[in-house]
């Protein structure tokens, strides 16, 4: 018996490090430095388990030129050059500023219009610079980036990568969804050759926190901001076939936060991604961090739902944008999917797993 288990401790590790990685494509409008854009790519990438084949970047909370430029910084610093890092959509498929300044005039102003904000809310602390244009890029605090973009864009790479590994490759997509959008377009097969599609997005019945992020929820519950930037984008992905759809909704990030505890234990680990992370972090709730968590740890979910789930896109009307949910199987008909949805998650676990992910040395064992 003391053999057979001398021989099982011995080769289990070898047996673990010979299973195959998890093939994924991080999807993200991937402003920084740091913050709730940029924390959960590094979680996925410090995860041994997991192949990042790229990070395709779309515009969102910032414009995409500005957003790869925080990104390639961020894989300069840590030491993971390696990581493609793929242009994709400045513009939503239909949405504009424009158009959005015509609805705020008919149904009122909203709280948060990333790339199109005009005036910062004194209630939200953010780090940015003042409005500017798509074609800017202005001096990054955290250095200026030397490793260059991918010559591709997000579509073609998407396509590309998921036409290689048929079935492999789950899709993690934390931004708005114009790159999948046109992925689509540019192949109609996209959706069924990958693995699965896990999301953040849209909004169901969360409940309010007391800080103006969770305040904006009070009177629009089905408003949320990635849905909002391009629903046009998101209603063609979620009527796609994917295998598998796990949508992570605001309703589970409403308890959360980045903690002082967190940044404390962050900050006292000596590498490089803590240190990025440390000098970069922001206290926000865990949107994003929720969806790369739940892709790592399925286990993390404490409640979930299928929902027949489709996003409102009647541009003059008061709900563009707005998620919307039937019982699953019961939607109208008109091509919305059953959609497996995330509504609670061990919030505990969840800190100890963003922690430990951004404090390790890492998959290539960097210090």
């Amino acid at each position: 018996m003391r053999n057979r288990l001398w021989l099982l401790g011995f080769l289990l590790p070898l047996l673990v490090a010979a299973a195959p990685r998890r093939k994924v494509i991080i999807d993200q409008d991937a402003f920084g430095p740091g913050g709730p854009n940029l924390q959960p790519i590094l979680m996925v990438l410090q995860s041994p388990d997991v192949e990042v084949l790229g990070i395709t970047v779309e515009s969102g909370d910032g414009w995409q030129k500005e957003n790869v430029a925080h990104t390639l910084r961020m894989l300069q610093l840590i030491g993971r050059p390696e990581i493609p890092v793929v242009p994709g959509a400045t513009f939503p498929l239909v949405n504009s500023a424009e158009a959005t300044k015509r609805w705020e005039a008919r149904h009122g102003k909203l709280f948060y219009k990333g790339a199109w904000t005009e005036v910062w809310s004194k209630e939200v602390l953010v780090r940015r610079p003042a409005p500017h244009g798509p074609e800017v890029v202005p001096p990054l605090v955290e250095g200026e980036p030397t490793l260059k973009p991918a010559h591709e864009t997000a579509a073609a790479f998407l396509v590309r990568q998921v036409r290689a590994f048929p079935g492999e490759v789950s899709i993690l997509a934390m931004g708005p969804m114009t790159n999948l959008a046109l992925a689509l377009r540019l192949d109609d097969r996209f959706a069924a050759g990958a693995k699965e599609l896990v999301f953040m997005g849209g909004s169901f019945n969360p409940h309010p926190s007391g800080d103006g992020f969770g305040l904006e929820y009070a009177h629009t519950p089905r408003l949320e901001f990635n849905f909002r930037w391009d629903p046009e984008a998101a209603s063609l992905v979620l009527r796609a076939p994917w295998r598998r759809i796990l949508q992570v909704p605001v309703d589970p990030s409403t308890r959360t936060r980045f903690t002082p505890e967190m940044m404390k234990q962050v900050s006292a680990a000596e590498t490089p991604i803590a240190r990025y992370v440390a000098r970069w972090v922001e206290s926000f709730p865990l949107w994003d961090e929720i969806a790369a968590a739940v892709w790592l740890e399925p286990s993390l979910v404490t409640r979930r739902e299928k929902l027949a789930v489709r996003v409102d896109t009647d541009g003059d009307g008061a709900g563009y944008g707005n998620t919307l949910s039937w019982p699953a199987g019961q939607g109208p008909g008109l091509g919305e999917r059953d959609v497996e949805v995330v509504f609670a998650v061990d919030v505990p676990r969840l800190e100890r797993l963003v922690v430990e992910r951004l404090t390790s040395p890492g998959p290539t064992g960097t210090k």
